[in-house]
């Protein structure tokens, strides 16, 4: 037998025995598993928006006089949230002009605030909330002699919302507002006006938020 034949039976038989000494290695030996990354949306920090909408008006006074009045709305809201687990809490200013009724009706809403409070249920980038607090109303009054009053209610409010994280620091969402003012008796001219007046409103609203701050959190 040459020198060459030699050498290669000697290479076959070191084979035989590593290469499945090498296999059961490679099976045996532990790997770690790359830890899985959720990306979650985080609704905590300062958000400034626009609004636009529609309401509607219900007006009475203690002269049997009655008035349901509908318009158009634009404005804008800025506020605060913070998110704990799953839960959101919030602050939020919101200014309105308004335009409930028409010029000639006795009762004619010119603009509204909001101060309210929030509360509400995350689910990733969608938000269901509650708010409630405190309001305000401007009015257009015209008497039966053809004068007219200017001035403003102030009374509470109660609402519900979804906004959903579409982009990054951007949401969308849709409200709705109760707004109860109760009832006011006027003073204009140094003459008290001949009729105290009760008003409720109910507005919707298609709102456009930015959030100042990261849109998202890493969870393991």
């Amino acid at each position: 037998m040459t020198k060459g034949s030699l050498l290669v039976c000697a290479s076959l038989f070191v084979l035989g025995f590593v290469t499945p000494a090498a296999a059961a290695d490679l099976t045996a030996r532990p790997y770690a598993k790359a830890p899985m990354i959720e990306q979650v949306y985080d609704w905590s920090g300062l958000y400034l928006g626009i609004n636009a909408g529609g309401g509607w008006s219900h007006s009475s006074d203690d002269w049997n006089n009655s008035q349901h009045s509908s318009g158009g709305t634009v404005g804008g809201q800025i506020g605060y949230r913070w998110q704990a687990a799953n839960w959101v809490f919030g602050v939020e200013a919101q200014g309105n002009w308004a335009e409930f009724g028409k010029n000639d009706d006795w009762n004619h809403v010119n603009s509204f605030g909001l101060f309210t409070g929030q509360v509400g249920y995350a689910w990733n980038n969608v938000l269901w909330y509650v708010k409630g607090g405190g309001a305000v109303v401007h009015n257009d009054w015209k008497w039966n002699d053809g004068s007219r009053a200017y001035g403003g209610f102030g009374g509470g409010t109660v609402g519900t919302g979804v906004d959903i994280g579409f982009a990054p620091n951007w949401s969308v969402g849709v409200e709705y507002n109760h707004i109860f003012m109760g009832s006011q008796r006027f003073e204009w001219g140094g003459v008290v006006a001949p009729a105290t007046v009760k008003q409720d409103i109910d507005v919707v609203l298609v709102r456009l938020n930015y959030k100042f701050g990261g849109p998202v959190v890493a969870r393991y």
